[in-house]
């Protein structure tokens, strides 16, 4: 007993008050790495603060603006798990259930796959073929349009063994969550978009979020330009782009208020019931191919810093990054977004730079 009441104790102690000048710092420099504009939001009981930081628009010099729209990446993931969890609750999708069950057309040495096992990235399915070559920024924007269909994508999956036995390892994956979409869409009957629109952003409010069409190139209404740097070209402006290849996996555009908005609603169950939420707070009991603990559950990742445990989720789109966590007690809930100007590692510094700025102690003040 006395073990617990230490344990709810610890769950239940107030985070360290926020530092606006550690958060200030932390999306001002934009040079580590290279971006034109970042900003942060800050919520929950344990205080709120929200910054920006550069411009939106290189062409007009107009600075950030809180209702302006990015692209989330593959924030998206926590949408898509959302939906197919309520279809879960409504019997309609079994996790357990083979994939194959729902997309007869997956490469049959997959017939063990299950549905939950995509949730959290403990599929084994093997790495997709025929994309085109995008490691340089000219082949980025020479491939800028390319449309995909998501039965394409299913169809890249090569007829060869998993790459370890469903269930044993994880390995982060964006099929994964192609999948998951495609199946939300087959017993619907209507895009994963759709659903997303009628379950969560309608309900919640969210009127600045929504799943572009898959021809659609342009980013509706206000927004926060990304830019990749092109040799011999300086910035080229790639907020015009086809993210019909994330489908399901990293194609959504929102803002931080609705991430904001998102996230409260989901850690508080209004959009689960309680047993299927709990699985967003569920580690799988496997190791990540390479050793490590597993670090994702059903639709969500965790980490720890400065001894503060947070659920979410980060995103990368070209010219675009973002992220969406929160504390479970949702004491401080995080949603950012920057615009890199290279798609590298060194987005890592930003994104530490605001992990470790909300959740730094007192003592750590410069």
């Amino acid at each position: 007993m006395k073990s617990l009441l230490i344990a709810a104790v610890v769950a239940l102690s107030p985070l360290p008050p926020l530092q606006p000048e550690l958060l200030r710092a932390a999306i001002s420099d934009l040079d580590n790495p290279a971006a034109t504009s970042a900003q942060l939001r800050v919520s929950g009981s344990a205080g709120c603060w929200y910054g920006t930081a550069g411009v939106a628009d290189r062409r007009t010099q107009r600075p950030v603006r809180p209702d302006d729209r990015f692209r989330i990446g593959s924030v998206t993931k926590v949408f898509v798990a959302t939906v197919v969890l309520q279809l879960a609750a409504e019997q309609k999708i079994g996790l357990q259930t083979p994939v194959r069950h729902y997309l007869p057309d997956l490469p049959p040495t997959l017939d063990d796959v299950e549905v939950g096992q995509l949730l959290d990235h403990t599929s084994g399915i093997p790495f997709e073929v025929g994309f085109p070559d995008l490691s340089t920024p000219e082949k980025v924007l020479e491939h800028r349009y390319d449309r995909y269909a998501p039965d394409q994508r299913l169809k890249m999956i090569p007829a060869t063994e998993p790459k370890f036995t469903p269930g044993t390892q994880q390995e982060y994956r964006g099929i994964n969550y192609v999948l998951a979409a495609m199946i939300i869409e087959k017993v619907t009957g209507h895009g994963y978009g759709h659903e997303v629109d009628k379950r969560i952003a309608r309900p919640l409010g969210l009127t600045r979020t929504y799943v572009p069409g898959r021809n659609e190139t342009s980013i509706r209404g206000a927004h926060v330009h990304g830019y990749l740097d092109v040799p011999g070209r300086g910035l080229v402006d790639v907020s015009d782009f086809n993210t019909s290849k994330s489908y399901g996996e990293g194609d959504i555009i929102s803002t931080t208020g609705d991430l904001t908005r998102f996230a409260e609603a989901l850690f508080d169950g209004d959009l689960l019931p309680p047993a299927l939420r709990e699985k967003l707070f569920t580690l799988p009991n496997v190791s990540m191919v390479d050793g490590r603990p597993a670090a994702y559950s059903t639709g969500l990742q965790t980490f720890t810093i400065n001894g503060v445990t947070v659920w979410g989720k980060t995103g990368e789109q070209y010219g675009y990054n973002a992220g969406l966590f929160s504390t479970r007690d949702q004491q401080r809930r995080i949603a950012y977004s920057f615009t890199p100007t290279a798609r590298d590692a060194a987005q890592q510094l930003m994104t530490l730079r605001i992990a470790n700025a909300v959740t730094s102690p007192p003592a750590d003040r410069p």
